[in-house]
């Protein structure tokens, strides 16, 4: 039986309660999402259990490096999103197959380009992180298992985008919780029941990633049927869309694991210890904060088909929702954790400065995501409006000028604390220009629907932006 909507139906978002789909899209996709952070750190857990302190620093610095091919999926994945809700959003559903199909072409040949080029560098890369003896050969030996899984990582998330795209959040949430309840599965069976230790924490990680892409595959291709392998001349027409919102989205996303990265080198200079800390402050953020990084995701396709519709006025009461929600959220999880700083860190068994480092995070840093939120939200609608240099440049702002000179000075002044601090208060200025600057853009697409009948708008001169100058455009 076919599952096509027919062609004059609504899009699923350009009616009804806009707080409704924030809050549902965001519902749905922060389960699988924060399902995939609990079982990652229920792997750091596991390793913690061996009982060899460099096993949890070389997780830490491996997982920088990985951040920075999760948050190329991410990039990618919003353009899949972003591409197949514009055309569902003015009743195109054919164009809609042949750009979902597209965008898995692209995402899977640029995922395998990157994969090879990094494989040979792992250990200079990890060395530059600060990672030395022990702790570099086992960080390179978890890489040099997990990298080459990159792509079908990469091909899974795309599915979810374009799930997301449809308005399908319940089995974009079935591939991500799929994929975590595996790796909740095999992670004890392969590190301790088959005694593989941290290869057996790599090979998980591996396995989980065609998990997650097998089920998405089925949510697209057999029941939505939104993937339709184009032929060369429509991969040629679809290529300058998808790496139009795909090239500048991805940028703006690798800017938080450089900016991690920069952290991670300071953490470095006060030990191991200290960069377990930090690692575990890395799986405590998406665990405490994954509904914040679902909302980003949940926003796009709301904006895209409304985008696509062109009920603009929708778009501002998105935003103001999703920024109310923000607030709400970030208040009340803040305090949990605040509440429960110590325990926390006593179920990781942190003790010294790691110890030290998770409970200031949970008194103080967790705080910043307030800022980061904003971020996060207006990037989405920056990405998925046709303004993705505002988002570019605001994401490598924090990630640079709100993250290495208060980081430096934070170290410099107060140690392994201060580097967290200065982390944490970085994100103040950008998050409240970024929102300020969204709420002008979203309003000025309100006010002059005219200019929005281009497929993908003019991105703004680079000129316009206080924070950037005309040579910023080459990044475009």
């Amino acid at each position: 039986m076919s599952t096509q909507a027919p062609a004059a139906a609504p899009a699923k978002f350009t009616t009804g309660s806009t707080m409704r789909h924030v809050v549902v899209m965001t519902g749905t996709g922060s389960v699988g999402l924060i399902a995939i952070f609990i079982v990652d750190a229920l792997n750091l857990f596991y390793i913690s259990l061996l009982g060899i302190e460099e096993l949890a620093a070389a997780i830490g610095f491996a997982s920088t490096l990985l951040f920075f091919t999760l948050s190329i999926s991410i990039g990618f994945t919003i353009a899949c999103g972003a591409l197949v809700a514009r055309c569902l959003g003015r009743g195109q559903r054919e164009e809609a197959r042949r750009m979902g199909g597209a965008s898995m072409v692209f995402m899977g040949v640029a995922t395998l380009v990157m994969t090879l080029a990094a494989l040979p560098f792992l250990r200079p890369l990890l060395s530059l992180l600060g990672a030395t003896g022990a702790t570099l050969e086992l960080s390179t030996r978890f890489l040099q298992i997990v990298l080459p899984s990159f792509p079908i990582m990469a091909l899974g998330m795309c599915t979810t985008g374009i799930l997301r795209g449809v308005g399908d959040a319940r089995r974009a949430m079935y591939v991500t919780l799929g994929s975590g309840i595996a790796a909740a599965i095999l992670d004890p069976i392969l590190i301790f029941g088959f005694d593989l230790g941290l290869n057996g924490a790599a090979i998980s990680t591996v396995l989980t990633r065609f998990v997650m892409l097998a089920i998405g595959l089925h949510g697209v291709h057999v029941v939505h049927r939104l993937i339709k392998l184009p032929d060369l001349s429509g991969l040629r027409e679809a290529v300058r869309p998808f790496f139009a919102i795909g090239v500048p989205a991805m940028l703006t996303q690798v800017a938080t694991p450089v900016g991690n990265a920069y952290v991670t080198i300071e953490m470095a200079a006060f030990g191991d210890q200290a960069v377990a800390g930090w690692a575990i402050i890395g799986r405590l953020v998406p665990v405490a904060f994954g509904v914040i990084f679902a909302l980003s995701g949940a926003v796009g396709p709301i904006l895209g088909q409304n985008y696509g519709a062109r009920k603009f006025e929708r778009l501002t009461t998105t935003m103001r929702d999703s920024l109310l929600f923000t607030i709400v959220y970030v208040l009340a999880v803040w305090g949990l954790l605040a509440i429960f700083a110590n325990p926390i860190a006593s179920a990781f068994g942190a003790d010294g400065i790691a110890r030290e480092l998770i409970v200031f995070f949970c008194h103080f840093a967790a705080g910043s995501f307030l800022f980061n939120g904003a971020i996060f939200v207006s990037s989405a609608a920056f990405n998925n409006l046709g303004y993705p240099t505002y988002s570019t440049v605001f994401n490598w702002g924090r990630s640079t000028l709100g993250v290495i000179p208060f980081v430096w000075i934070g170290a410099h002044y107060w140690g392994a604390i201060g580097v967290i601090a200065g982390w944490g208060l970085g994100a103040v200025v950008f998050g409240v220009v970024s929102m300020f600057v969204c709420f002008r853009v979203v309003n000025a697409i309100a006010r002059e629907p005219q200019h929005q009948d281009e497929p993908v708008p003019a991105l703004p001169p680079a000129a316009q932006s206080p924070f950037s100058t005309g040579k910023a455009s080459t990044l475009q």
